[in-house]
């Protein structure tokens, strides 16, 4: 019975937050970067995950060219 009424409860909740967002379900309105410029979003996501993947070497190279 108590879990009736929490189900209930939390969908009724869930249902008036997604009513309330206004954005009408587009796809990328809550991104923060535009995702129109295919090019544009490919060079920064290569720009963004490659210096996090590169980081490493680049640390490592200095190190072993230190004196």
């Amino acid at each position: 019975m108590l879990m009736n009424r929490l189900a209930v409860a939390s969908r009724g909740l869930m249902t008036s937050a997604i009513r309330r967002g206004g954005d009408g379900g587009v796809p990328g309105a809550n991104l923060p970067f535009q995702i129109k410029n295919r090019f544009k979003l490919t060079v920064v996501f290569v720009a963004f995950f490659g210096s996090g993947m590169a980081l490493p070497f680049v640390l490592v190279r200095h190190q072993l060219l230190k004196q």
